[in-house]
């Protein structure tokens, strides 16, 4: 892909986020669905920029990750890998992608990492994904895995909430987790669980956990970039933390831009080409 830039000799191997699962070194992710936020989270210092699905409800304004399709996934994932340089990039496989057959999850999974220029994609669920997961794998594409709240299954969870609250299903999604690590993945994002299964979780695992919304015992963290920064309208979930408040900062800066042009302040002369005494009067004499 000619359009891809040159990845440099240091970017994040998969390797090296199980050396910091075993060094103890809290392992950073935010998701990233363009080539500014990819490049401002690649020369933050993340570890891993995940592009994902969420971009269905964050840049496309749909009210659910399920509308989003494999051509604006892989239009995403193009666009922040040509902003990042170190950072380990995983690209979401959307709602469909996987589901029908293992035949379809690969050809799907070597689309992103192919045409996407992604270095590993992630999966949502376990179950049939665990079939799914193999055959990704086996084909040559790493995989991370997903439990707990998993944004595709939101109807069959009973809507966006906090999953794994029984011993029983907490119980679950600790096996779904092993049999995640067991297929092949090489690390499972943990949703909205409770702190306890997701210590139970980090501790069985040989892989890195990476949580959104369970607690400090996971091996690293992840957010969604426009929550994280102030981006996002509406309800929050209770995991965000709000590290700045862009939203407001680009509507009162927009605000003043449409003040300045209405009142005749902007454009001023400092704005404008300047054009020669001569050839200005040269063109205003024809």
């Amino acid at each position: 892909m000619p359009d891809l830039p040159p990845v440099d000799a240091g970017k994040r191997a998969l390797s090296a986020l199980g050396e910091l699962k075993r060094a103890r070194q809290p392992i950073t992710s935010v998701t990233a669905y363009d080539y500014p936020s990819g490049r401002l989270a690649d020369g933050a210092g993340i570890d891993i920029v995940l592009v994902g699905d969420s971009a269905a409800m964050t840049v496309l304004g749909y009210d659910s990750t399920l509308p989003i399709t494999m051509d604006e996934m892989v239009t995403l994932t193009r666009a922040v890998v040509r902003g990042v340089r170190r950072a380990l990039i995983v690209a979401d496989m959307p709602f469909g992608s996987f589901q029908v057959s293992d035949e379809t999850a690969v050809a799907n999974a070597i689309r992103l990492a192919r045409d996407g220029g992604a270095d590993a994609v992630k999966i949502e669920g376990a179950g049939p994904s665990l079939s799914r997961a193999r055959a990704i794998i086996d084909a040559g594409v790493p995989v991370m895995g997903h439990v707990g709240l998993t944004p595709q299954s939101v109807t069959q969870l009973g809507g966006y909430r906090a999953q794994g609250r029984t011993a029983e299903a907490a119980h679950r999604i600790v096996d779904e987790a092993v049999a995640l690590e067991a297929a092949g993945c090489f690390a499972v994002v943990l949703e909205a669980v409770p702190a306890p299964v997701a210590a139970r979780i980090t501790g069985a695992l040989h892989i890195p956990t990476i949580g959104i919304g369970a607690g400090a015992s996971c091996d690293g963290q992840v957010l969604v970039w426009h929550d994280l920064l102030g981006i996002s309208t509406g309800h929050l979930p209770r995991f965000v933390k709000q590290y700045a408040r862009i939203g407001e900062a680009i509507e009162a800066a927009l605000r003043a831009y449409v003040a300045d042009v209405r009142a005749g302040a902007f454009p001023a002369v400092e704005h404008t080409y300047p054009m020669a005494d001569d050839e200005r009067r040269r063109f205003e004499e024809t």
